[in-house]
């Protein structure tokens, strides 16, 4: 569960969300599920381009007079300026996948899916119940 103030905990359970997500998608059974997991994962690369973009203003704020590296100031305000430009960088990287997923899933949208073809999806077939006398 989400602690939304432990950013440890939460990139913990990220990890582990994503990986269970890899071990699900290989093999779906509903072809229209990939609706919503499309949806799903836009929404979290959407999250984690934020994420990344506010880890790299830390970077970009007082953090960086305040890092040291070795002893050196200069060293560990250029490594801070380094952690930044990447973390910035990232996130760019990960605004242009989501828009990729989005327009996947906009598409998506539009795939009709034949449930004869999947037998997980097929309606049930119960025999008719004896209700006695019709009229």
């Amino acid at each position: 569960m989400s602690s939304f103030n432990d950013p440890v905990a939460d990139a913990d359970e990220l990890r582990e969300a994503v990986r269970g997500l890899a071990h699900a998608t290989r093999s779906i059974e509903d072809p229209t599920s990939i609706y919503s997991v499309l949806g799903s994962i836009s929404s979290a690369l959407a999250s984690l381009s934020q994420s990344l973009h506010q880890l790299g203003d830390l970077h970009d704020g007082p953090s960086r007079k305040q890092a040291w590296m070795n002893g050196d100031p200069n060293a560990g305000r250029a490594a801070s300026y380094k952690v930044s430009w990447e973390l910035h960088r990232a996130a760019e990287m990960i605004h242009q996948v989501a828009e990729c997923v989005d327009r996947a899933h906009e598409v998506e949208a539009t795939i009709a899916y034949d449930i004869a073809d999947y037998p997980s999806l097929a309606p049930v077939h119960q025999p008719l119940q004896d209700r006695g006398l019709s009229l």
